[in-house]
């Protein structure tokens, strides 16, 4: 990159008169930064296309200023007349930058192989403030007592207690589906860079070192819950509550909604049902057990392996708890949906065969039984690409996990052949995402769907996982994309993590009683996402409290509001805040080098 020795004169701010009509033109960055080796870029978006865009600095804070290495015109995000992508890779020197354009500035970024270093821990913060029973962030009990069995036979309204878990989002309803994948994802990030994980909060979540690492703290949060959602052999629950929840929009210590047992006084406890099911006339369309209980095997299993050194005990349990779960999953394929109530949404995940790959491959890692690794194949070979990928449109959680690392796993085997079948599967997912995105200034290829922020993070975990294992990097700028789109560099120039980074544009209003009510900042929280403006439009009680200050941004087919009142956009999620921990921890691992 060539330095220019002139400094600039305005420094890091630009006068009003230079940010173009009404201010709308942007320059949107990675508002954390770039690491030294990443791919470099911005994007500029102009109202007027004749805009001038040719004198276009990066500046650091001492005035130097460089040019960029090349600007390419991109297809225009409209309502903007016009966007380019602004590549500045070579510029590796750490420090911190703007680009300036002769019409917008960017916020301040950093480059350096520190900048990410203690965000992993970050999204551990929202975890523990979405605790159930004891919460450590609010030092308060929330729904002691859970609950009472439904749709269950001859358990039929026995109590059970199943107090523990997580909320699911704003929401206070539990769901064994993300509460497993959150298990997941949180054990894997651990297994993958053990070493960067901090132990600052004791097992209850209350500041103290226990000397057990938090993130190992956090699921076992989650897998204790779960353990109480198996209570015995063949006996698996996959819900608590349903959309009955959403009359109370308070605090979780005074949930006071009436389930039929008395106001607070317990809640329904669904179990996992091959039949499809519901307590009113909305029913979901469950086919079998194996989604669900496959995650019970896989979650249990990976714990199993993690824990074995701090807690054999409860290692030896969760490894027994897996090899039973596996095989009634396995006798029972299909997938397991969530039940709705009186309003007609569910988690309406259709697959299962990627769940029963990931429980084999790593029932194989906890065994070391080959036929299990035999099973896993099998069953990775009925879903090479996680169905999304490369699509326009999915109903909502009709593909999940968003991420399939079952994949990764056998990526990995031993046996070449299966390395190399399972790679090229990964390459094929990348691959139809980036087609997909096509010309877009952002490099974007995710469908908008609800919770599309969620499908990001899987974006970016796979394509670093891809490109650690092969050495490929023609997917790397897909990679750093996706990331820089969750920390600024998307039309709204919207970071999508509450509070990181602290100087960012972050959701300050989401959709959040804690925020809502108190003022309690969710930090950590990953919000859903743009979504396509038909979603918005279709879902109940969808509107904006405030005027929308990102107006002059919204596409007539995308949109991305922060507003209490717009859940479809900017409500946090418990799963989608826990697929961060690989991504990040694997960013803040680079502070080591």
């Amino acid at each position: 990159m060539k330095h220019l020795i002139t400094t600039i004169a305005i420094g890091f701010g630009l006068p009003m008169s230079l940010l173009g009509a009404q201010g709308i033109d942007a320059v949107r960055v990675n508002n954390i930064g770039y690491l030294t080796d990443d791919i470099k870029a911005a994007v500029l978006m102009l109202q007027d296309p004749s805009s001038p865009v040719g004198n276009i600095m990066i500046v650091d804070n001492n005035g130097n200023k460089f040019r960029p290495d090349s600007i390419v015109s991109k297809a225009s995000w409209q309502p903007m007349g016009a966007t380019y992508r602004i590549y500045f890779t070579s510029l590796t020197t750490p420090g911190s930058y703007r680009v300036i354009s002769p019409t917008a500035s960017s916020p301040e970024f950093k480059i350096g192989d520190e900048i990410y270093r203690g965000a992993n821990e970050i999204p551990l913060r929202y975890m523990r403030q979405q605790r159930c029973g004891y919460n450590p962030s609010l030092d308060a009990c929330c729904h002691q007592h859970d609950g009472y069995i439904v749709i269950c036979d001859s358990l039929e309204g026995r109590h059970i207690d199943v107090t523990g878990g997580w909320h699911d989002a704003s929401d206070y309803l539990q769901y064994l589906t993300t509460s497993a994948n959150a298990v997941y994802q949180m054990l894997w990030a651990y297994r993958e860079n053990p070493t960067v994980w901090a132990d600052t909060y004791d097992a209850d979540g209350r500041p103290g070192a226990n000397g057990i690492p938090d993130i190992l703290d956090e699921a076992r949060w989650g897998l204790e819950w779960m353990l109480k959602m198996n209570p015995h052999e063949g006996l698996y629950f996959n819900q608590i509550a349903d959309d009955r929840d959403h009359r109370y929009a308070g605090l979780p210590a005074g949930d006071n909604v009436d389930y039929g047992w008395g106001p607070g006084n317990g809640r329904p406890v669904y179990p996992c049902s091959g039949k499809p099911y519901g307590l009113m006339d909305n029913k979901n369309r469950s086919r079998g057990l194996a989604s669900s209980v496959g995650k019970f095997a896989s979650s249990f299993g990976l714990g199993a392996i993690l824990f074995k050194d701090h807690d054999p005990e409860f290692a030896a349990l969760l490894s027994d708890r897996s090899a039973k779960a596996y095989e009634i999953a396995a006798a029972n394929p299909g997938a397991c949906q969530t039940a709705p109530c009186a309003s007609p949404y569910f988690y309406e995940e259709d697959n299962w065969v990627d769940d029963m790959e990931l429980a084999a491959v790593t029932r194989h890692l906890l065994t070391g039984d080959i036929s299990l690794k035999r099973d896993a194949v099998n069953y990775g070979r009925m879903e090479p690409v996680t169905p999304w990928m490369g699509a326009d449109s999915a109903r909502h959680y009709q593909w999940y996990p968003f991420v399939n690392l079952g994949h990764v796993l056998l990526s990995r085997d031993a046996d070449p052949k299966v390395a190399r079948e399972f790679t090229a599967n990964m390459r094929s997912g990348l691959a139809r995402i980036l087609d997909r995105a096509g010309n877009n200034a952002f490099v974007s290829g995710v469908p908008y769907i609800w919770c599309s922020n969620n499908l990001t993070v899987a974006l970016v975990t796979q394509a670093m996982l891809y490109r650690d294992i092969t050495g490929d990097t023609r997917y790397q700028e897909l990679e750093t994309a996706a990331r820089d789109w969750l920390f600024g560099a998307n039309p709204w120039g919207k970071c999508m993590i509450v509070g990181l980074p602290s100087s960012g544009d972050y959701p300050r209003d989401p959709h959040s009683a804690l925020t809502n009510l108190e003022g309690i900042e969710v930090t950590g929280g990953l919000v859903d996402g743009p979504v396509y403006a038909g979603i918005f439009n279709s879902l109940r009680g969808v509107h904006l409290r405030n005027k929308d200050r990102y107006a002059p941004y919204q596409n007539s087919t995308v949109v991305y509001h922060d507003d209490y009142h717009d859940y479809s956009t900017n409500e946090p999620t418990m799963d989608g805040t826990a697929s961060l921990s690989y991504m990040l921890g694997r960013l803040a691992s680079c502070a080591s080098k």
